[in-house]
């Protein structure tokens, strides 16, 4: 039973993590289906909003869902800032042009961010007390942090489902998605579209980088490149430009790093993170959802 019991807790941890990949995973796929980018500054959008969610709680003495929703709102701006700032003007251009920009825009936001707000690490508020929920007589437990972060992607990974197929902002997204110039032919405007789509993945980094503070009691300016990565290799794992791909190969990657971190060794975790992006391009390039779902946001 001890085996078991090792198991379902591991599962536990690594279904928290893998929440938190899920929400940065999405803005990935958000913007590939859209517009075929790789927006690798999107998990530097992610160290932003866990600085936002910190400042907001220590010097604005906000509660955690109200600096949650402000780190949000600022990452949402952030994102069509950059959007139109930086890769607007390269629609047409090469995808090596475009994959330079993102590159370029990373370094900005971990580099500026250093600058603002120094390299140190800073300890994130205690906005839970740490008490946990046994189960199997104290063998396996969840603590709060794992409760809240399970909950709250939960809720914005539903909200994000309902924008897209019940809204017409999410219909304009799914229409761009689907054939650019049809949907400018029936009247959506592109340019807004897009802005949305990085407003809506930016605001979603955010909340997982709330949720990473909050769960590790840390962040630093460079943060968000390890985790970008990783939420990367979801989004490629589940099928990049697939919503529910990059939902569920968030969840696997966060299980599969706890299961490597619990029953072999926590230094491999990451190496084995990329040995998945090379098996999954050998295998199956189009990821778990790609050959059969067509409709791409």
């Amino acid at each position: 039973m001890e085996h078991l019991y090792t198991f379902i807790q591991q599962l536990i941890n690594g279904i928290s993590l893998g929440s938190i990949y899920a929400l940065i995973a999405l803005g990935y796929t958000m913007v590939y289906g859209i517009i075929k980018l790789i927006n690798f500054a999107h998990g530097d959008v992610y160290m932003v909003g866990a600085y936002i969610g910190f400042f907001a709680i220590t010097k604005l003495n906000m509660s955690f869902v109200p600096a949650l929703i402000t780190a949000m709102i600022a990452c949402a701006i952030l994102g069509v800032i950059i959007e139109r700032l930086a890769y607007k003007p390269l629609r047409n251009a090469t995808r090596i042009a475009a994959l330079i920009t993102a590159i370029g825009v990373s370094l900005l936001l971990e580099y500026g961010g250093m600058l603002i707000v120094t390299p140190q690490p800073r300890a994130f508020p205690e906005v839970f007390p740490q008490t946990k929920i046994d189960f199997f007589d104290g063998a396996v437990y969840m603590t709060n942090q794992q409760i809240v972060i399970f909950i709250v992607s939960l809720i914005l990974m539903f909200l994000l489902q309902f924008i897209v197929q019940k809204t017409k902002t999410g219909k304009a997204m799914r229409a761009v998605s689907f054939d650019k110039d049809a949907a400018l032919l029936m009247g959506i405007n592109i340019n807004n579209t897009i802005s949305a789509t990085f407003a809506i993945g930016s605001a979603l980094a955010a909340a997982g980088g709330v949720l990473v503070g909050v769960y590790y009691n840390s962040i630093s300016p460079l943060m968000g490149i390890i985790p970008g990565l990783k939420a990367f290799i979801a989004a490629v794992l589940g099928g990049i430009g697939i919503i529910p791909g990059a939902a569920v190969g968030g969840l696997l990657m966060g299980i599969i790093e706890a299961m490597v971190s619990g029953y072999w060794s926590s230094t491999l975790r990451d190496a084995v993170a990329f040995g998945i992006l090379i098996l999954i391009l050998i295998i199956k390039p189009s990821g778990i959802f790609g050959s059969n779902i067509r409709e791409k946001v």
